[in-house]
């Protein structure tokens, strides 16, 4: 069975850092192509960042330099390193892997950046 967890989020000020986890339960990270989103309220849900499992990255654009996504292999999970957070950043954070068609998504955890 696939779980998949996030922690890590919380209250910042803005340019402040947060470091966000995604602990995978029943698979191994390394095996898997990892995304984060993202849900700010009364928005849809949009992508944040990607890692391959040869360890390419991609980001949206309103995060790149600032974000960094990473694989924690002996933790069995993705990390989200975000720096210089801005409060346009608050939002729920999530992440999710597609093993087989089927797509499993965490709880999502919360990150609130005040200006």
């Amino acid at each position: 069975q696939v779980q998949l967890m996030e922690s890590g989020g919380g209250f910042v000020q803005a340019g402040g850092s947060l470091r966000l986890s995604c602990a995978a339960s029943g698979i191994s990270v390394n095996n898997y192509i990892f995304d984060w989103y993202r849900q700010a309220p009364g928005k849809q849900r949009e992508f944040v960042a990607t890692l391959t499992t040869s360890g390419v990255t991609d980001y949206t654009d309103s995060v790149k330099g600032r974000f960094t996504i990473s694989r924690e292999n002996a933790k069995n999970t993705i990390a989200l390193q975000m720096n210089s957070l801005k409060p346009e950043d608050t939002a729920v954070y999530y992440c999710n892997v597609a093993i087989n068609g089927n797509i499993y998504w965490g709880q999502g955890t919360q990150v609130t950046v005040s200006s």
